[in-house]
């Protein structure tokens, strides 16, 4: 009888390794890479700007910023490179943050 239970525990654990180890595969491969970093938000004049920055030495990366209640800029920041992206004025709002997308 302890052999028969020990038998059934084994079979459940290794199905739910199998189980766990599927569904993380399944959620990265849906997640671009997180190669575009914020590295400051500051107003220049009245302009609101935010520094990107790529760390993927090897693509070119898209964003989006997302700013509420208003339209989100996006664009596309070459490998190795930072910039300053202008996103609204300072009588919108604030971005909230960058999100990282697919090109």
């Amino acid at each position: 009888m302890r052999k028969i239970t020990a038998i059934a525990l084994a079979a459940v654990a290794c199905s739910a390794s199998l189980t766990v180890a599927t569904a993380s595969d399944a959620a990265a491969v849906g997640h671009s890479p997180q190669c575009v970093k914020v590295r400051k938000y500051f107003n220049k004049g009245h302009d609101r700007y935010v520094r990107l920055t790529n760390l993927c030495a090897q693509r070119t990366s898209c964003f989006i910023i997302v700013v509420p209640h208003h339209k989100d800029p996006h664009g596309r920041l070459p490998n190795g490179a930072t910039k300053d992206f202008r996103y609204g004025t300072t009588s919108t709002p604030r971005a909230l943050y960058v999100r990282n997308t697919p090109c």
